[in-house]
């Protein structure tokens, strides 16, 4: 039974620090004074977001694996009336620096968990926690009772500078530079609640990895990205960082620039300072569709951006933090437990241990450790299953705990010796399945599970995906095995589909009147190299048929490569054309009286519809004009990857217009008997028709879709450049997905009278 938010209070009093718990109070006192209506709604939306409190999505289906719980029903009882769902159960996100953990830590999260939530604790692609269901009155309870053990949700959402994430490998990793861990941590709290962070037009997210060839810190796609170098100076070797700038996935990502080649350690946190300062002041406000770090640094220009930087940079007023945590780098260094040891073979060795050890064990920099990754299975682990880890922690490795990027947790510096019985015990609690970092280990954001703005079931998708490549992986070719899925519900890219090697993100489709999940195939992203490359659509493909869709590019794959040829060096050397030509028949919908299965999303029994899009009545085959327009305006953005690919940069850009410019003139056409279709007076009819009617406005993403159309059309005649192809290429395929959704709105209308 929950205690009241009064008692916890009480029973903490001490154990927070003063000024955290001076700032819980004052929360409390604004959740009171919101149900009183005396805060505005959007006031209290940035307060509470500003403390990692969002609102979910409730549609009562179920979960990936038939369990209810992720869907549960929760009474309502505070809310004012119709629309007004700010104190509904919502989604709480707990901040959890370079995913670094302690035992009593994974203790205290439990027992939230269950006593707030449904029982479960998910883990981000932010190395964050999650908890779902939490009503906004037992926020303030549940943020003391972190606070306790020095855990904060302080701006775990909002305009902030999100978590901090780093490599879970850092401080053990044989190919690391130097441990990355104490910069993130100095960084992080540096930056927390930093007067120079709080005007913000969106958020800033902030990455540090330990060398520049693996994936675990996924520094190229962040706001700031801090990878481990060294450099000789006077013959001492002197610490700092090879410094990346304007990354970011979204709708539109765009892969980090390289701000400095070498950045000495006691400048992080001060230019750093400084670029949050350049954001704050020059950042977009008022249109959050370019509010981001990318937007501003593509709108100075890199040389103009870094000038402003430094030049702030030698404004500052000396702050002692830059410099301080640098006489005690080691304060965060972790010690083991026990003494090394050697892992002996044992003819009583526990079953599938061997599978477990390949995939899920990574010998450490120190001879005779080892690392363990628990995979979790969409990033879902139970409340049980936390207080198990606990245990293990406190018997072998002294809390040595962190979360990853891809959504599981590591146990450090476990002797080596002991991994037989750390897996038994890890089994007993059904947390040693295999594969861990493999094509089995599919990473998924929420998608239409409780996130508003889901279009198609990621998790449902992925623990399809990942239940059938498990029963196949210990007969998998380690060519296909050490493959990346990842899966987004939508657009906004949560679940990182640009940087897999085979990437998913939910879009919908209409089919003689009915709705039907898709997700769109995005080929060749790279997860190596800090997020080396990112990928591009190639078609949508109905959600059903995803499934055979990897199977198909897997089996080609295989069967096509050439020698030890990477799956990005294949997909380069046979090209977009190709690639789409091999999924081009998967895109077909059968008519819901043949397969209605098609109509259904993954783990969901209710026929498929998104947002105001409703279920129209079939009236047979006929197809309207609009319907090959639309593809029409696909073919033409799909025209402009082969443009791009080939090289010219010109015809890319050129042909990313014309898609987005012929998608304009179908919609209107729908409209308008008759209008000139010259590009002036169609963008201008097209503001009147479909943006100021709110026609084309996306239910989450408002009219930042059009907007792409119109800047596109205001600068056809621009800089010619393979990134701005790349950027026209990506907003043209957005641009066609919402006039898709336009559409399907519009047959919901009445029939606008045609002069």
């Amino acid at each position: 039974m929950k205690a009241s938010s009064a008692l916890w209070k009480q029973s903490l009093a001490g154990q927070i620090a003063e000024p955290l718990a001076t700032e819980l109070d004052i929360y409390e006192n604004e959740i009171l004074l919101k149900k009183q209506g005396k805060i505005d709604d959007k006031v209290f939306a940035e307060t509470r977001l500003r403390r990692g409190s969002y609102g979910q999505r409730y549609d009562n289906g179920q979960r990936h694996d038939g369990v209810a719980a992720r869907k549960l029903e929760f009474p309502q009882a505070l809310t004012k009336g119709p629309g007004t769902e700010w104190d509904a159960p919502g989604m709480q996100r707990i901040k959890i620096p370079y995913g670094g953990m302690n035992a009593r830590q994974l203790e205290v999260m439990a027992e939230l968990a269950e006593e707030y939530s449904d029982g479960i604790a998910h883990v981000t692609t932010r190395q964050d926690f999650q908890l779902h269901f939490i009503h906004i009155e037992d926020a303030p309870s549940l943020m003391r009772r972190l606070g306790a053990v020095g855990i904060t949700t302080r701006e775990a959402c909002g305009n902030s500078v999100r978590n901090v994430t780093a490599c879970h490998l850092s401080g053990i990793c044989r190919t690391q530079t130097f441990d990355v861990t104490p910069y993130a941590h100095a960084l992080t709290y540096f930056l927390l609640g930093h007067p120079d962070c709080q005007d913000f037009g969106r958020k800033f997210k902030i990455a540090f990895s330990g060398c520049a060839g693996e994936s675990c810190g996924l520094a190229k796609l962040h706001d700031i990205g801090a990878v481990a170098a060294t450099r000789e100076v006077d013959g001492k070797i002197q610490r700092g960082f090879q410094f990346y700038v304007a990354g970011g996935l979204g709708t539109v990502p765009q892969q980090a620039r390289l701000f400095a080649e070498f950045l000495p350690e006691e400048e992080l946190l001060p230019v750093s300072q400084s670029i949050c300062r350049v954001f704050a002041r020059l950042g977009e406000k008022k249109n959050r569709n370019t509010a981001r770090l990318k937007f501003l640094v593509s709108k100075l220009g890199l040389e103009e951006f870094k000038r402003l930087v430094y030049e702030d940079r030698k404004t500052l007023t000396p702050d002692p933090r830059w410099t301080a945590y640098l006489s005690e780098l080691d304060k965060l260094d972790e010690q083991p437990l026990k003494p090394p040891s050697l892992l002996q073979i044992e003819p009583t060795r526990p079953k599938d241990f061997d599978a477990w050890y390949k995939s899920n064990v990574y010998q450490q920099r120190q001879g005779g450790y080892s690392t363990v990754t628990v995979a979790l299975p969409l990033g879902d682990i139970t409340s049980d299953q936390l207080r198990v880890l606990a245990d293990i922690t406190r018997q072998y490795c002294k809390d040595t705990v962190r979360t990853t990027v891809d959504q599981n947790m590591v146990l450090r510096w476990i002797s080596s010796g002991d991994l037989p019985a750390v897996y038994r015990d890890l089994a007993a609690a059904g947390l040693a399945e295999a594969g861990a970092g493999t094509i089995v280990d599919v990473v998924s954001c929420p998608g239409t599970d409780t996130c508003k703005l889901g279009i198609s079931s990621s998790r449902g998708l992925s623990g399809e995906l990942r239940e059938r490549l498990a029963e196949k992986q210990f007969v998998m070719d380690e060519a296909i095995r050490r493959l990346h899925i990842k899966v987004s519900g939508c657009f906004n890219s949560c679940g990182q589909h640009h940087v897999a090697d085979l990437g998913f993100y939910g879009v919908s489709r209409n089919k003689g009147g009915y709705t039907v999940p898709h997700f769109q195939v995005v080929l060749g992203g790279q997860f190596e190299n800090n997020a080396g490359s990112y990928g591009l659509a190639i078609g949508a493909v109905p959600s059903k048929r995803i499934p055979e869709t990897v199977d198909r590019i897997t089996g080609r794959y295989l069967a096509e490569r050439q020698g030890e040829e990477s799956f990005q060096a294949w997909i380069k050397r046979i090209g977009k054309a190709a690639s789409k030509a091999m999924i081009e028949d998967l895109t077909a919908v059968p008519a819901h009286d043949v397969d209605p299965s098609y109509y259904v999303d993954w783990a969901d029994a209710r026929e498929y519809t998104i947002g105001d899009i409703g279920i129209g009545e079939c009236a047979g085959e006929v197809v309207n004009p609009i319907d090959f327009q639309l593809a029409a305006c696909e073919r033409q953005a799909f025209e402009a990857q082969l443009a791009l690919e080939s090289g010219d940069v010109a015809r890319a850009q050129g042909l990313a217009y014309d898609s987005m410019l012929h998608g304009a003139v179908a919609l209107l056409k729908q409209r308008l008997p008759v209008f000139t279709e010259e590009p002036d007076q169609v963008v201008n009819l097209f503001r009147e028709q479909l943006v100021d009617t709110q026609l084309f406005h996306d239910p989450f993403a408002g009219a930042k879709f059009a907007h792409y159309f119109i800047k596109a059309h205001e600068k056809r005649a621009g800089a010619v450049s393979a990134d701005r192809a790349h950027q026209l290429i990506e907003e043209a395929q957005l641009f066609i997905e919402a006039s898709h959704a336009c559409y399907a709105r519009m047959r919901q209308q009445p029939a606008v009278a045609k002069a």
